[in-house]
């Protein structure tokens, strides 16, 4: 049994811009570029980013503290932030043509309340 993982898709019913991202990365671990592709367009793109800022942190995180002025972080670039943005509105016009209909439409999405009641929680 497990709970609805989206917020704002199990409050409001909604799917969110990253909605079957997770589901996505899944499909493309196991091969299935195509079913990747269907629940998330952007798959190729965010989940080996999303992996590399995860690995990133754990590393950071197993090496330390160190003293780094922010000046010489690559992150604070202006090309990560320019690259950045575009991954975003990226993301976020793929969300908004879903909606349209595009790339197979909407991401099926389960709110609490659906998932409490198929699970019996709400029947007393």
């Amino acid at each position: 049994m497990r709970l609805p993982f989206c917020p704002l898709a199990g409050v409001l019913g909604v799917p969110c811009p990253g909605c079957g991202l997770t589901r996505a990365t899944l499909a493309l671990a196991q091969g299935d570029l195509k079913r990747a592709l269907a629940l998330h367009p952007l798959v190729l793109v965010l989940a080996p980013l999303f992996i590399a800022a995860v690995g990133s942190a754990a590393l950071g995180y197993i090496r330390g503290p160190r003293a780094i002025r922010p000046a010489q972080s690559w992150i604070a670039s202006r090309t990560v932030t320019a690259l950045a943005s575009v991954l975003m509105l990226a993301t976020l016009s793929v969300w908004g043509a879903r909606f349209l209909g595009y790339f197979g439409g909407p991401v099926p999405v389960e709110t609490l309340s659906e998932w409490a009641r198929a699970h019996s929680f709400l029947e007393r």
